[in-house]
């Protein structure tokens, strides 16, 4: 019987190691071309990892919740085919293999063995580098010390010049105040604000918050201390995009395959907008501003447990209405069914929310960072309207719908994030009828 060795493939180029959450299949079970084998999850998007032959699950060398690195072996599954020679009558190239499997098993096995004092993520969902991990293991920094640093890294990582910086410094004070006033200005550290502790009584639920759930906790709780949250509102009416769309949505589906929603009419008309004011697609970096080459614009997706995940249009300003219709629809069917990829969720510049498919009017959200904007749309409503024609104002009927941006006021002003959502506006309301998709 032939072996092959079923390895964690990489997901991305920022993405180096995963936790297993689950096992599909359990040793001895017989495993198809393509079948999925196991579930895991990165810091940015859940999913599965199947099996490149057929064959039979004989080992399984990393437990639930482990964290394994990318390539590294994770089962041994078992192949029809010739069986295997005794190792006297292997060739020199067909031993070497052999070995170098056994070996991969072996380190897999002590891996998995060996205690780690510092987990992948804290209780708050704080991620840590495996590099820092070690670091702190080997310097006997404990988990509550990691999570007082706050990082310099992308998403207030701790970096390996924030935990050595830390390193350093805390052996050089005796006191906390001491402590304190180094981890602010020598090192960035953020004072640890406590939740305010809740008396849990008899009767009430305690559950258990998801590993998802925690790290957009604490992306959201990152984001509102780090920028400066301003928002501009507008109505839009947008009747004539409501009546087009009545009017085409059935020869669309016949001739491209693909349910026409408002969606993609929004999302393409918020690229153009960027692209006119490339100022909002921008991201901070200490005392620089980064202007994005490409508009890759994220949209906020509900997955059927009630979070949130963002996947992304990528050069969305070089799409048409049938290119964004196609991708829109098929980013929301896949992350609906966990089947994103993980580079399929990052480098988002720009994030657009749609409220309104929850009946909400109007929201306010948070900026996804490291962005500096975000778009809610509201719910899109049937209201009395003064209408304004050359024989004088009427009243009535028209579509209508709140837009809320949200903006970072340290590097976007109030013109600029007022502006950009009024030239939306004029695009949407100034859509024509009579054109074909």
């Amino acid at each position: 019987m032939a072996k092959f060795e079923l390895k964690l493939p990489k997901m991305g180029e920022s993405v180096a190691e995963a936790t297993i959450t689950s096992w599909l299949k359990n040793i001895g079970d017989t495993v198809e071309q393509d079948e999925a084998v196991v579930e895991i999850a990165t810091d940015k998007v859940d999913s599965e990892v199947p099996s490149e032959v057929e064959g039979k699950l004989v080992e399984i060398l990393f437990e639930k919740d482990a964290v394994v690195q990318v390539g590294q072996t994770i089962a041994i599954i078992e192949m029809e085919g010739e069986e295997e020679k005794s190792s006297t009558d292997k060739p020199e190239t067909e031993q070497g293999a052999v070995a170098a499997v056994e070996k991969t098993v072996e380190v897999a096995k002590e891996t998995v063995s060996t205690p780690s004092l510092i987990t992948k993520t804290s209780e708050t969902g704080k991620f840590f580098s495996p590099l820092v991990r070690n670091i702190a293991q080997t310097e006997g920094v404990s988990m509550q010390e990691l999570e007082s640093i706050s990082g310099t890294g992308k998403d207030g990582r701790v970096t390996k010049t924030d935990i050595l910086s830390y390193i350093e410094n805390r052996g050089k004070v005796s006191s906390s105040a001491e402590v304190s006033k180094i981890n602010s200005e020598s090192i960035n550290v953020k004072p640890v604000i406590k939740n305010t502790p809740v008396t849990i009584k008899e009767g009430d639920e305690v559950i258990q918050m998801s590993r998802m759930g925690k790290l957009i906790a604490k992306h959201m709780v990152d984001s509102v201390q780090i920028s400066a949250h301003v928002q501009s509102f507008i109505e839009i009416d947008v009747t004539n995009i409501v009546v087009w769309r009545n009017k085409v949505k059935d020869a669309f589906f016949k001739r491209e395959g693909e349910k026409l929603t408002f969606t993609p009419i929004l999302m393409q008309a918020v690229a153009a907008t960027i692209k006119k004011y490339p100022l909002i697609n921008i991201s901070v970096d200490g005392d620089t501003i980064i202007k994005k080459k490409n508009i890759n614009l994220g949209m906020a997706a509900a997955l059927p447990d009630g979070n949130l995940i963002v996947p992304v249009i990528k050069n969305a300003d070089q799409l048409n209405l049938v290119g964004m219709t196609k991708q829109v629809n098929d980013l929301a069917n896949r992350a609906r069914t966990n089947q994103l990829k993980p580079d399929e969720i990052q480098d988002g510049t720009y994030t657009v929310t749609n409220v309104g498919s929850f009946g909400s009017v109007m929201g306010t959200p948070i900026i996804n960072q490291p962005q500096v904007a975000i778009l809610a749309l509201g719910a899109i409503r049937k209201v009395p309207a003064v209408i304004e024609t050359p024989e004088g104002d009427f009243i009535g009927v028209r579509q209508k719908m709140f837009v809320s941006h949200s903006y970072d006021h340290r590097v976007v002003n109030g013109a600029l994030g007022g502006m950009f959502i009024k030239t939306l506006k004029e695009t949407l309301e100034a859509w024509d009828v009579n054109q074909d998709f």
